[in-house]
């Protein structure tokens, strides 16, 4: 047969043109992400966010948020109300326009608002469209408007169904299970994005409740950016002793920033424009960052605690221990793609900077003990810095790559592709040793862990160098560690797998480890680089037929499924580690690419992150007590 013969024709025929909502639903992740838990949340964020625009134009003041016992979830306000007159071009109530069709909303019209999150005009008929119905009812003009839709599409006209002198809007939404293999909410996914919005919104109260277990929560931080700030730090000694908070306006632009100095070693610094949280920084960061370094070495000098010829601290020293809020909102962001990461604005920079340079040497003039505290701090890190440069020195080493032995007990692979490679962290020499049985060698490296790594929230880099485990990751990834030093281009395998037992001393290493990685090489979480494996819990036999269940809520279903036509003999075996396994039986269950489950960590709720570690690898007990005595009920598969 011909070889062109089989070739499909590809003409005219073949040039498929989607239709309103068609393309959300072909290729959803384009507009939130991916389909998985992360982009079911993503759905209310968008919802939520329409309300916060509404605060930010200055007509909301109340946000209620409620998961339903049918699997949807409510989202209401007291805003104005989208509207719901006829649209002059689309010849259709102005409400069915905003839902069903993509690029359409009030924020491309300055009138309507001058600053707002959503700008593209694809969040709220993107979640219309990823639904398998959706109800949006408006109060407006003294009558309550109602319209329902089915996977995007309007199956009921906009009708009046009753009156009401107060204004608002109530979407209530169910995710499409044709879409979302798991349609379940988490309340506490949307709690903490709730509770961020909140402090960054202080005229705002913000309410949700989760009918299916009666948990509710209300936020209203009067404080605002300072509140933010308080919150981040309560597991940590204050160095400051008071926040500095900072609120002012140039050139049109409202800039906000809360800051406070603390005796941790790290910074963390949070930036926000218009709500949304720029996780790569961007101009107003830059501008931010700038300020503190000039303002700090002008008071250290201004108030001899530097001689002009000493070396002027670096925007390293006086970041360590720094926690900061810096929040602006403007008229027309310009940010790096949709996803809004990172803000582009180039006029944003000199303003940031002149109004933080300004306020912070009139606070640091008017509490000049404060300030003495704070160039201490900077000082001692100044020469922790040099103390961590001459570790390197001492204990660097060549790539592994490079090196005739490989670092510790890694078992390198034989690809050199990074693109193609991954690395396994194994918890112990046993497991390591069926990891290397069971691996692929040409693409999959093992590294066994002896012990548990140095908890780095209790430490400076140059007491972290000194750690074996540590230089031996460092080592093994091949990207170097530190501010100076680091460069993710270098790492060495693109997949980074935590591989630890499921009990609490493998919960305790892979906590250990992600702090590290989150204090340490954040790039390479932020970059998708970072994931864990997801062993099973259970074996279930009998005879040679097996199943492994990796939740304990799924081991009744297996177990009912192996018996359904009366078998017995079924035998359930527990793994307490991964030791237990053959080195077959690991490559099946956990390192397979074909079979294998891995969560990818990221840190898009990075502030969240950062409390949690803070709270539980920190020095303040208290408040780890606390959360493990609300928490505790919470525990699965204890070993005790």
């Amino acid at each position: 047969m011909n070889k062109k013969q089989k070739e499909p024709v590809y003409d005219a025929s073949q040039i498929q043109v989607l239709k309103g909502l068609e393309a959300v639903r072909m290729r959803p992740a384009m507009y939130i992400g991916d389909v998985s838990v992360r982009g079911l949340h993503h759905l209310v964020n968008e919802v939520v966010d329409n309300s916060i625009d509404e605060a930010l134009a200055g007509y909301c003041t109340e946000i209620d948020v409620s998961i339903n016992k049918d699997g949807s979830v409510t989202v209401e306000d007291n805003g104005r109300g989208i509207p719901v007159d006829l649209h002059p071009e689309e010849k259709k109530s102005a409400l069915e326009v905003v839902m069903t069709v993509l690029h359409a909303g009030g924020k491309f019209d300055k009138k309507a608002y001058k600053v707002s999150g959503g700008l593209h005009g694809v969040g709220v008929s993107v979640v219309n469209a990823l639904s398998e119905w959706m109800v949006v009812e408006v109060a407006r003009g003294g009558k309550v408007y109602r319209q329902r839709y089915e996977k995007g599409f309007p199956v009921t006209p906009v009708k009046i169904v009753g009156q009401r002198k107060a204004t608002g809007t109530k979407t209530t939404f169910l995710p499409d299970g044709a879409i979302f293999k798991k349609r379940k909410f988490s309340f506490e996914i949307i709690v903490e994005r709730l509770r961020e919005l909140a402090f960054l919104n202080k005229d705002v109260k913000i309410s949700i409740i989760d009918k299916n277990t009666n948990k509710s929560e209300k936020f209203k931080y009067k404080g605002g950016l300072a509140a933010f700030v308080e919150y981040l730090d309560q597991n940590r000694t204050s160095i400051s002793k008071k926040i500095i908070y900072i609120s002012a306006e140039r050139d049109g632009l409202p800039v906000e920033a809360a800051l406070a100095y603390n005796d941790s070693y790290n910074d963390n610094i949070y930036s926000y424009v218009n709500n949304i949280h720029t996780i790569e920084g961007g101009t107003h960061e830059v501008g931010f960052k700038a300020a503190l370094t000039r303002t700090l070495n002008n008071f250290a000098v201004k108030n001899k605690l530097i001689k002009n010829n000493d070396a002027t601290l670096s925007g390293e020293d006086v970041r360590e221990g720094l926690t900061a809020i810096i929040s602006i909102k403007i008229k027309d962001p310009q940010f790096e793609g949709q996803t809004k990461t990172k803000l582009g604005n180039s006029e944003v920079k000199g303003t940031v900077e002149a109004i933080i340079n300004e306020n912070l040497s009139r606070f640091l003039d008017a509490n000049t003990i404060v300030g003495k505290r704070i160039i201490e701090k900077c000082i001692v890190a100044a020469r922790s810095r040099e103390a961590a440069r001459k570790a390197r020195e001492l204990t660097r080493r060549k790539s592994a790559l490079e090196n005739e032995s490989l670092p510790g007990k890694l078992a390198d692979c034989s690809w050199t592709e990074a693109e193609k490679t991954e690395m396994f962290i194994v918890e112990g020499n046993s497991a390591g040793g069926s990891a290397k049985q069971g691996r692929d060698r040409r693409f999959q490296a093992i590294l066994p862990l002896r012990g548990k790594i140095l908890n780095v929230e209790k430490a400076r880099l140059d007491k972290i160098l000194s750690n074996e485990e540590i230089r031996t990751i460092v080592a093994a990834m091949g990207t170097g560690i530190g501010r100076e030093e680091f460069n993710l281009d270098k790492l060495r395998y693109h997949r980074i797998i935590i591989m630890t037992d499921a009990d609490v001393d493998g919960a305790h290493i892979r906590t250990l480890l992600l702090t590290f990685f989150f204090r340490h090489m954040k790039s390479v979480i932020e970059n998708g680089h970072l994931y864990i494996a997801n062993p099973p819990l259970f074996r279930v036999q009998r005879g040679s037929e097996e199943l492994y269940v990796y939740d304990q809520d799924d081991l009744e279903g297996a177990i009912k499924r192996m018996s359904k036509d009366g078998g017995k003999n079924i035998v359930t075996q527990r793994y307490k580690g991964l030791g237990e396994m053959n080195p077959e039986q690991l490559w099946k269950t956990t390192m397979d690419p074909q079979s294998r489950t891995l969560q990818q960590v990221t840190i898009e709720e990075a502030f969240e992150a950062d409390h949690i570690f803070s709270m539980l690898m920190g020095d303040e007990v208290e408040n780890r007590r606390k959360f493990i005595e609300e928490n505790a009920k919470y525990v699965r598969n204890l070993d005790i």
